[in-house]
């Protein structure tokens, strides 16, 4: 008998028309639907008219417990279905763990990609594309938000953060202060009727949010642009960083021995050198 197969599922973060056919069909196919929440997950299926397979809950408190259950279905030859309430499965949401757990028990875990809040956000902010870096939710509490923010100084492709929106207003002020007046764009509630950006820098943003508390309303995602680039940074420096990693240099002693005299971030130089030893 051949064992079953995780089915890592997308689901609409607002218009239901952003569902595949593909993912439709794999959720009606299913033996089993292991679901954030079993009543959006049903309420979910309804407007799609799909009869309900058996469906379970699998969340932050329950997920250690249910991946043993799920491994056991699979293991017996049956399909499940991972859904969060919207959006991708683990990306700030329940799954991580079971799909861990699939993968260590030697089984299939196969991803049905879809919508995504944070490459929504990005695709529409007008900040580059080519490197990002997606952070999550930061701290409640103002000296972790800080340290957390801290984290992202230097990197220098585009930050998205999820923020709730009784925080929105004071994580933008922490991450100017941390950050600078970086620009930015703030998407709400995205691919719903009243999906709305605002762009420009932070503290612009922030005067729109206080002057208007209308506006704080939704689910939010925050795309801050990255780090510049050191003002004498020569790109000719990074070819020396290469031919170092490439002669097999450790990242560290590249780190410690040319940052400096090149003008270069540290933190930056070590990635690089590390991506060299590849």
């Amino acid at each position: 008998m051949e064992p079953g197969r995780l089915w890592v599922v997308s689901t609409p973060i607002g218009d239901l028309g952003d569902l595949s056919p593909r993912a439709r069909q794999v959720l009606a196919d299913v033996h089993l639907i292991a679901a954030e929440d079993t009543r959006v997950t049903r309420k979910l299926l309804g407007s799609l008219d799909v009869v309900p397979p058996r469906v379970v809950s699998c969340h932050d408190h329950n997920e250690g417990h249910r991946s043993a259950a799920i491994i056991e279905c699979l293991q017996g030859g049956q399909d499940v279905a991972l859904v969060s309430d919207a959006g991708t499965p683990l990306v700030s949401d329940p799954g991580f763990r079971v799909v861990r757990a699939v993968i260590e028990a030697g089984l299939s875990v196969i991803p049905i990609p879809g919508p995504s809040a944070p490459i929504a956000a990005l695709t529409a902010s007008g900040l580059p594309t080519d490197r990002f870096l997606f952070a999550g939710f930061p701290p409640r509490q103002g000296g972790k938000r800080r340290t957390f923010l801290e984290s992202c100084k230097e990197e220098p492709g585009t930050v998205l953060i999820f923020e709730a929106p009784h925080r929105i207003v004071a994580t933008m002020r922490a991450a100017e202060e941390v950050l600078g007046d970086r620009r930015c764009c703030l998407a709400i509630s995205l691919t719903k009727q009243w999906e709305r950006f605002h762009r420009g820098r932070l503290s612009e943003v922030v005067n729109v949010l206080v002057s208007d508390p209308d506006e704080v309303i939704g689910e939010m995602t925050l795309c801050v642009e990255g780090a510049a680039a050191s003002p004498n940074e020569d790109p000719r420096a990074w070819q020396v960083v290469d031919a170092l990693a490439r002669a097999g240099v450790s990242p560290t002693v590249i780190r410690d021995a040319v940052a400096a005299p090149l003008g270069l971030k540290r933190r930056m130089v070590y990635q690089r050198a590390l991506k060299g030893e590849e």
